[in-house]
C-alpha cells in the first residue's frame, strides 16, 4: 500500500489520457541530445566529444526490456560517444546521423510490424516535430521550445539530461500495471 501511494504522488501530474495512450506503446524511441543529455557537447583541445548522461535514464532500459517493451532512439548527430552509450544501454537499436527521422522511423516500424500508434517518441527540436506529429503518444522535456511543446502529447515536468527519459519509462511501466510490481520485487526484504 505503501509503494502503491508514493506512485500515486510521484506521477499525479500526469494526466489519465497519457496513462491510456500509454497503455498501447510496444516502443520508445528517444532523440538524444536534449534529451538524454542536457544538449551540451563538450570538445577538448584535442577534438574529443563528451556527454554528460542521467544515470538514472539508464538504469531504466533493463527494466523497460524485461516488462517488453523495445528501446531505440533516433538522432540527428552522429557521434561515438553517443553510439557507445546506446550500446552500453543494449538499446534494441540505434541509428545515428539521421537527418529525415520521420523517414528511418517508418523503415524501423515496417521491419518490426509496428504501426504509429504503437510508438512513444521523446524528442526536444525541430528535427523531431515530423515524429512528434505522428506518433501515438509524443513527449517533450520542460526545457523544450514552446513550438515543440505545442506538438505533444505530454511535456514532462524535468529537463533534458535531468531524467525526463526515466521519468516517462515509469509512466509507461506503470500504465501496464508494472511499475508497483517491479518497485516491490526489488524491495522485497525476504
Amino acid at each position: 500500500m505503501e509503494t502503491e501511494k508514493i506512485i500515486q504522488d510521484y506521477l499525479n501530474h500526469v494526466p489519465e489520457e497519457v496513462f491510456e495512450k500509454a497503455k498501447t506503446i510496444k516502443v520508445l524511441i528517444t532523440d538524444i541530445d536534449g534529451v538524454l543529455t542536457d544538449g551540451g557537447i563538450i570538445y577538448d583541445d584535442l577534438g574529443t566529444e563528451y556527454k554528460k548522461y542521467n544515470v538514472k535514464d539508464g538504469l531504466i532500459v533493463q527494466h523497460m526490456k524485461k516488462a517488453g517493451f523495445l528501446v531505440g532512439a533516433i538522432t540527428g548527430r552522429a557521434s561515438q560517444v553517443v553510439e557507445n552509450r546506446c550500446e552500453e544501454l543494449r538499446f534494441d537499436f540505434h541509428y545515428h546521423g539521421v537527418k529525415d527521422k520521420f523517414k528511418k522511423l517508418s523503415e524501423v516500424l515496417e521491419t518490426m510490424e509496428l504501426t504509429l500508434e504503437e510508438v512513444a517518441y521523446i524528442g526536444d527540436d525541430l528535427i523531431d516535430l515530423p515524429v512528434l506529429s505522428k506518433v501515438g503518444l509524443a513527449v517533450a522535456p520542460s526545457d523544450a521550445l514552446p513550438y515543440i511543446k505545442s506538438a505533444v502529447h505530454y511535456i514532462s515536468p524535468l529537463a533534458g539530461g535531468k531524467g525526463v527519459f526515466r521519468e516517462f519509462s515509469d509512466i509507461l511501466l506503470h500504465a501496464k500495471g508494472q511499475l508497483i510490481p517491479l518497485i516491490e520485487n526489488l524491495s522485497n526484504k525476504e
